[in-house]
């Protein structure tokens, strides 16, 4: 088989030097910022020996998480998203300096809490206006496969992160952790202050800002389906499937590890997404793009089934790594699907809506699996909650025909049967389908 049809399509690297660019300075702010999501879980492990608190410093991050998100979507489509980057840059790397001043000794856990969901709504204004500044970038011919190197990115700092967490935890203090992050923030920054000015989408809508907008986005999911099967499948495989609360629990005593060991158990998934990211040159080839999701999350779920089953943590990490693998098939299917049938002029809210479910999801999954696990033990939590998945997932084939049937092919798409056709970026379409979406 061809090389061009097993690793990842690097064209838009060549094609886009501003994608480089912005690929380039993310990558680094990414490293900084997974090294954040082990260390604040750790530090409040150790301070109160708690799954549940866990659980909980990940919770208080969803609400601030959700709205920062809906109403981002609504900034990037109304302003320049450049501008906007440099704000969420300053805004971010300002929480990891709260989280470093307060590492030391006589660290309080109620930082943790604030700083935490502080950074969760910066972190929604900060992704759609990122996500979105890419349509900008690349044609919509390279969109899958920008996504495909947006999801290298993405599991690269994955893997580099937690890795290097885990041994700058067990050899350093955690301030060094979360000023490492505040360094990685300025090399976003300068990255970020290099790219040309976006400009908005010439739709010719007007453009809104504030609640009205954020409904109207919303509003556009009603009875669509394809959109409304990606953003529910990630839910079910996050929601039920996303056992990280559990991870310092699993590392320390199910492992009897150590620092390194919860590291391992938070890079594992990123490991195999990395791996799975670099092999995507299969993607190009897949018509059923809907059913092609679905596959993906069953395959996410039986994996992390697998995990909770595992007595030893080295089979448990080779689960973990599978399961990251479909996860990054089904998060390029999901981003190119939501980026191609989404108008222009309405793209920075359904990225937005994608981001809160993305990053939302997840958090819900450490509350029920930090409860779970406190109440029945690690490891039939885990085991429940990959069955959960699975089963939610498979209901979609059911409940939304419409998103199984969906075929992409060569940018045009066929919402199984419906005769819709596929959202473009000339001014009229993009017209008729915001009118479509208001009416």
């Amino acid at each position: 088989m061809a090389r061009g049809k097993i690793l990842v399509d690097v064209t838009p690297f060549r094609k886009y030097p501003q994608f480089f660019l912005l690929w380039s300075g993310f990558l680094v702010r990414t490293v900084g910022n997974q090294l954040t999501v082990v260390a604040v879980p750790y530090q409040v492990y150790r301070l109160t020996h708690s799954s549940l608190d866990v659980g909980l410093v990940s919770l208080v991050q969803l609400g601030p998480l959700l709205v920062g998100s809906l109403f981002g979507g609504t900034i990037a489509d109304a302003f320049d998203r450049r501008r906007v980057l440099v704000a969420t840059q300053v805004l971010l790397a300002a929480t990891s300096v709260g989280l470093a001043l307060n590492s030391g000794a006589g660290a309080s856990v109620w930082p943790l809490f604030v700083c935490s969901a502080a950074a969760a709504g910066f972190q929604g204004v900060d992704n759609p206006a990122s996500t979105a500044f890419i349509v900008n970038l690349v044609d919509r011919e390279t969109i899958v496969g920008a996504n495909a190197l947006w999801q290298v990115l993405f599991q690269a700092g994955q893997v580099a992160g937690p890795g290097v967490a885990g041994v700058l935890l067990a050899r350093f203090s955690i301030g060094v952790v979360y000023w490492i992050d505040v360094a990685s923030y300025a090399a976003s920054l300068v990255t970020v202050l290099f790219l040309r000015k976006s400009e908005r989408p010439a739709t010719g809508v007007q453009r809104e800002l504030g609640f009205g907008a954020m409904v109207s986005g919303v509003r556009y999911l009603r009875g669509h389906q394809p959109l409304q099967g990606i953003f529910l499948a990630d839910l079910s495989a996050m929601v039920f499937g996303m056992p990280r609360a559990l991870f310092p629990a699993m590392g320390l005593v199910r492992f009897h590890g150590s620092a390194v060991t919860v590291g391992l158990l938070f890079a594992a998934p990123g490991v195999g997404s990395l791996v799975g990211s670099l092999l995507t040159g299969w993607v190009h080839n897949i018509r059923r793009q809907g059913r092609a999701v679905i596959l993906a999350v069953v395959g996410w779920g039986v994996a992390i089934t697998l995990f909770g089953l595992s007595p030893w943590l080295w089979p448990g990490l080779v689960f973990l790594g599978i399961g990251g693998a479909f996860d990054v098939f089904s998060a390029v299917f999901r981003g190119a699907i939501l980026q191609l049938v989404t108008p222009r002029g309405i793209i920075g809210r359904m990225q937005a809506v994608q981001i809160a479910v993305v990053t939302g999801g997840p958090r819900l999954g450490d509350l029920e699996h930090g409860a779970l696990g406190a109440a029945v033990g690690s490891e039939l939590a885990v085991v429940s909650g990959g069955i959960a998945c699975i089963v939610g997932v498979l209901l979609l084939v059911r409940y939304l025909p419409h998103f199984d049937r969906l075929t992409i092919d060569k940018g045009v798409v066929d919402f199984g049967g419906r005769g819709e056709r596929p959202a473009d970026a000339g001014p009229a379409a993009a017209r008729e389908r915001a009118a479509e979406a208001s009416g």
